[in-house]
């Protein structure tokens, strides 16, 4: 085909490793058949895709699969740090899911092989340049959930939680699909990039109730994959039912990988004039709803999982804004986008953080229980406690936990720089009301043991070395990103 370019292996480096990380363990697990080691290539797999992905985007920006200027992978920084993070936090879930995979009778190839599967599609999702790629990236990451959701046998509310996701999944993935060939019968094409300039340059184009109709559905089919209210119904049960580092997962990569996609379309694709308006109220509903509900959790998950949904509101608030910013420049687009990506990787740090400490507060094996299951935790095991206290703590926004607090900051900055103060008040007011059970379930930890058995309590848990090892990297991370947050704003704003 003219225009046509030859293929950039390089820029291609990171969806090889991943990717040949998922078909290593298969051939590792058949030929070898030791648990041990298929754990050991999938976390080596992951590292080294973690490495690729920041050696190749230290290089610039890379593109291939082009036709004349329209390219299908466009890996660069922010597609980089994407794919640093997904290949990390599945290293991280690999680790919190060692115990169990020694004690139960999980097929440990599977569950590697799974994951590594949902790891490629992570690291294609940050560099799409085209729906296609975008959703079938998505779907990669996606559709190995629905088996890892369910993977604690004999357990119903497991098996509810899968059943839920996939059809909530599928429904979602229907949509999406739809308004993409809405909007490739209306524009004639599928690349971000083109159908942005398309829609620019053509408003005609814009005013056809066939397009509303396609950003409209596009929109709504990625606000399932992040858990905006009111398409989050979900996201609370199916948390609860997964497996906890399943659970960390799901709240971390795939919440990742559903935030990444509809950045991609919002800010490359789709009319910042339709999808604005949508996404300031999904922002407000989402945090909103998600704040209160959390307040009258019991169960841990649960807890998190609706803290998870409110979190998703900070995050669609800088997207949000931009319709309706007063004197909006491209550079303050860009910081608004920059704004959302850098929220989104504190958040992840710290849920991955708050999950791994849960884990390693938890029996081998059992779910995350009820917020007394985790009263006097920290009398117990001091600082597995401290730790899960800090993460805690940083989602709330409070000093020692820095990262969440500049997370919350730059959003609060984006939202006034783009004139939009009604928004980041409605932020702010949000964060005050998620101090009440973030601060709640820390206070927890250090409360004087129940005084009738009947109440619960923490209980003493051997320390589990890999489990502890995660706990320890995801704090650090954490602190360090407190401390230098310019590593993720740099790369984010690329």
């Amino acid at each position: 085909m003219t225009g046509v370019q030859s293929v950039d292996s390089v820029a291609l480096l990171p969806a090889y490793l991943a990717a040949g990380t998922a078909v290593l363990v298969l051939v590792v697990d058949l030929l070898v058949a030791r648990p041990r080691a298929t754990v050991a290539v999938a976390a080596l797999g992951a590292l080294g895709t973690a490495a690729g992905a920041i050696l190749v985007g230290a290089g610039g920006e890379r593109r291939t699969f082009c036709v004349g200027a329209d390219c299908s992978w466009i890996f660069g920084g922010r597609a980089a740090l994407i794919g640093a993070v997904v290949a990390l936090l599945t290293l991280a879930v690999l680790g919190l899911s060692a115990p169990a995979l020694r004690a139960g009778p999980t097929p440990v190839g599977e569950y590697c092989f799974l994951l590594a599967c949902s790891m490629t599609g992570g690291v294609v999702l940050g560099a799409a340049g085209d729906l296609i790629t975008l959703i079938v990236a998505l779907e990669t990451l996606t559709l190995p959930l629905y088996v890892l959701v369910g993977l604690r046998r004999g357990s119903l509310a497991s098996a509810e939680a899968a059943v839920t996701f996939f059809v909530v999944s599928v429904v979602a993935t229907t949509l999406t699909l739809l308004g993409a060939a809405l909007l490739y019968a209306v524009t004639g094409g599928l690349h971000l990039d083109r159908l942005g300039a398309l829609l620019a340059a053509q408003p005609e184009l814009r005013d056809l109730p066939l397009t509303t109709a396609a950003v409209t559905l596009v929109v709504v089919g990625l606000a399932f994959k992040v858990a905006a209210v009111p398409f989050h119904a979900w996201a609370p049960a199916t948390y609860d039912g997964a497996p906890l580092p399943v659970a960390a997962y799901l709240s971390t990569a795939s919440k990742l990988g559903g935030v990444v996609a509809l950045l991609a379309v919002v800010q490359r694709a789709l009319p910042a004039d339709q999808t604005g308006p949508v996404l300031a109220v999904l922002a407000v509903l989402t945090m909103t709803v998600g704040n209160l509900v959390a307040l009258r959790q019991r169960r841990t998950v649960r807890l998190l999982a609706w803290s998870s949904v409110a979190q998703a509101g900070y995050i669609l608030a800088p997207l949000g804004a931009l319709a309706m910013a007063t004197g909006r420049t491209g550079e303050g687009q860009a910081a608004a986008y920059a704004a959302a990506v850098a929220y989104v990787v504190f958040f992840v740090v710290l849920e991955l953080a708050a999950f791994a400490g849960v884990t390693a507060l938890r029996p081998t094996g059992a779910d995350g229980g009820t917020l007394d299951d985790l009263r006097g935790a920290a009398r117990l095991h001091p600082w597995q406690g401290a730790a899960l206290g800090l993460a805690l703590i940083g989602l709330a926004g409070l000093p020692p936990g820095l990262a969440g607090l500049f997370a919350k900051v730059t959003v609060v900055r984006a939202l006034l720089d783009s004139g939009v103060t009604w928004l980041a008040l409605v932020v702010a007011v949000n964060s005050v009301i998620g101090l009440a059970y973030y601060l709640r379930v820390t206070a927890t930890l250090w409360a004087p043991p129940a005084t009738s058995t009947a109440a619960g309590g923490a209980v003493a848990v051997p320390l589990r070395g890999v489990v502890a090892v995660v706990l320890a990297v995801a704090t650090v991370a954490a602190v360090v990103l407190g401390v230098a947050p310019q590593l993720v704003l740099d790369l984010a704003g690329r």
